[in-house]
């Protein structure tokens, strides 16, 4: 490292060894830098990335003078084969000198269009990035990479964050756009369709466990770099898991923020999406994509011979059984397993009323002139005490901890800028991606306390006066962190908050439930809570979705298996979208942008085993 770069760096992030720090944000102030009046920041770009190639090709691991000490380094699939955040200079300097030459990265050129040329962006006053976008190659891939640079102290520009992300393998470009398949068919299309769906004439590579949206997704990633797939799903048609809920479910995220690879949302497609309307797009999608889909179906089993590196599985699809061969298994049955989790309280066996989870829940017209009690406080059971009151049931919900709560305008306000009308949404998917998740918790440190006492204030308070207690995530920094940890623990807020804030959805908070009683709940602060109906809003029964392979694959395939969901050292996912511990088992679990991104890497690496591109496993 070159001398005089200590005071860029505090003390304790010299020595950071994970994402959550500590660090500190490259401020103006502790960069002891001031922003030029008539700065160019593709003058200023063109200069540093112009060093940047030189170095590579003469000394790569002294590129690492041209970074902050602090800076980061996200790599997806590009370096090596797997998803790596490095932090500090001397951690990016062992990557290089570990990896470039074998990956072959070459930084070629920049990206001058309008959307991607350098711009200089201050998202706070006391923060300054010069951001910037460039082309890449490797020995197999393209890609596009993302780069912050910051001033320093002697007026030079450092970078703060490096994103490279594989886009395409060189050999195997998708099949979109110019690239689509130019053959008129020959024969009937409906015949060569059940031909192919039936897989009458061999086996799929892939075979994808869950048709919800991680799964047709991965299955349309798949078919578009000439993979093919089967996706087994339990329900008659795809998109029951979205029909089969209650009836007044709608996304909590906005149209933007919710798209689809291929097939975008058409212009009239409402900001916030029905359910059962959603259900029937996904169908709609895998039949418009031409996906391989077997409803009403599933796996009995699924045995793995190490010497053929591939699965015979055993799948019973409507009364029928048939044996398949397939290289690889793709779980997408959602956090959970799709299991509903019913805690074991004492006593159930004495009440006389209903006992429901919330999966099984349709609608308040069920419990006409009944009480109503909804254990759970996240965003299921604030939709569904929210239903109750809206038809004049007596509905009490029962908080069991505190939530983190956020308004869908407070959800607008921080997406303004990437996911809106005008914005494609690749480019929003790069630049949200190219934040190390380390930097953007620092960030949302400052974004979720700012709109909690802005635009979500009155809110807040109301429900603080009332007795819902809320929080605004591990370390203040909102939503996302307890998405990435708990796949729960929040509520963003569609209606619910006014009707407890008004009392039209009565509130028990700061207690236990003990037991039940013939006629409702019985509280640890002595107190009896009155139900006909008790529906629990408690997520989904699997905390660990190895125990989803189990059941399908065994014990000893389990037992190889690392960690599922959660975040590693380095704040990326753990055993999702990336090697899972076993050979030919993935997992693709998330909401609807992260599959939209995630996907693509998925599909890269199946592709690149497939055609032997690459053999050996990824090493931190």
């Amino acid at each position: 490292m070159a001398s005089g770069m200590d005071n860029l760096v505090s003390p304790a992030a010299k020595n950071t060894t994970s994402w959550e720090g500590p660090f500190e944000l490259p401020t103006l102030d502790r960069l002891n830098a001031q922003i030029p009046v008539d700065i160019s920041p593709t003058a200023v770009a063109h200069d540093w990335f112009r060093q940047f190639i030189d170095t590579l090709k003469e000394e790569p691991t002294s590129a690492t003078q041209l970074f902050l000490q602090d800076a980061f380094w996200r790599d997806l699939l590009v370096l090596s084969w797997d998803f790596r955040a490095l932090q500090g200079s001397s951690s990016i300097a062992r990557y290089l000198d570990d990896h470039l030459r074998t990956s072959a990265f070459r930084p070629l050129s920049l990206r001058d269009d309008a959307l991607h040329a350098p711009v200089l962006h201050r998202p706070y006053p006391d923060l300054a990035f010069i951001l910037f976008s460039f082309y890449f190659e490797t020995a197999v891939g393209t890609g596009i990479g993302t780069c912050r640079l910051v001033p320093t102290a002697d007026s030079s520009w450092k970078a703060y964050t490096m994103f490279t992300g594989m886009n395409s393998l060189k050999e195997f470009p998708e099949k979109v756009g110019s690239r689509r398949d130019p053959r008129m068919y020959q024969g009937t299309w409906e015949e060569k369709r059940r031909a192919e769906v039936d897989f009458a004439d061999g086996h799929p590579t892939v075979v994808i466990i869950g048709g919800g949206h991680n799964g047709l997704e991965v299955a349309a990633r798949l078919k578009s770099i000439g993979v093919q797939s089967l996706v087994i799903e339990r329900n008659a048609r795809i998109g029951d898991n979205w029909r089969n809920r209650y009836k007044t479910l709608c996304l909590h995220d906005p149209v933007w923020y919710d798209q689809m690879p291929y097939m975008p949302f058409p212009s009239t497609w409402p900001i916030y999406a029905p359910a059962t309307k959603l259900g029937n797009w996904l169908e709609n999608y895998a039949q418009s994509l031409e996906l391989n889909v077997w409803t009403s179906s599933h796996i009995d089993n699924a045995q793995w011979d190490s010497k053929r590196k591939s699965w015979t599985i055993t799948v019973q699809r409507n009364g029928s059984t048939r044996r398949l061969e397939t290289n690889h298994l793709v779980f997408a049955t959602g956090l959970g397993g799709g299991i509903p989790h019913l805690p074991v309280i004492p006593g159930q066996e004495r009440f006389k009323g209903v006992v429901v989870h919330s999966s099984q829940y349709t609608s308040a017209e069920n419990y006409k002139g009944l009480k109503v009690v909804v254990v759970g406080a996240c965003n299921s059971a604030n939709d569904i005490a929210r239903d109750c009151s809206q038809h004049g049931l007596d509905v009490t919900m029962f908080q069991r901890s505190s939530t983190c709560v956020m308004s869908v305008k407070a959800v607008r306000i921080m997406l303004a800028g990437l996911y809106t009308e005008d914005v494609p949404t690749d480019y929003a998917d790069l630049v949200t991606a190219s934040y190390p998740l380390a930097v953007t918790r620092q960030l949302n440190k400052r974004v979720f306390p700012y709109l909690a006492e802005t635009a979500d204030k009155e809110m807040l308070d109301g429900l603080k006066r009332v007795g819902f207690k809320t929080n605004l995530g591990p370390d203040n920094a909102g939503l996302l962190l307890l998405f990435y940890g708990r796949g729960g623990g929040y509520y963003m807020d569609t209606g619910a908050a006014q009707d407890i804030i008004d009392g039209k959805i009565k509130l028990k908070s700061g207690t236990t439930i003990d037991s039940f009683t013939e006629n409702g709940l019985s509280c640890s602060d002595g107190t009896e809570l009155a139900a006909d109906v008790v529906i629990f809003a408690t997520g989904y029964g699997k905390s660990d979705a190895r125990d989803v392979v189990e059941e399908i694959c065994g014990p000893k395939v389990r037992d190889v298996l690392k960690p599922v969901w959660g975040l590693d050292s380095e704040g990326e996912l753990r055993s999702v979208w990336r090697e899972s511990g076993h050979d030919g088992i993935w997992f693709a679990y998330g909401n609807f942008p992260i599959t939209r991104y995630y996907s693509t890497f998925l599909a890269l690496q199946i592709k690149a085993q497939e055609e032997g591109l690459r053999t050996a496993r990824p090493t931190s």
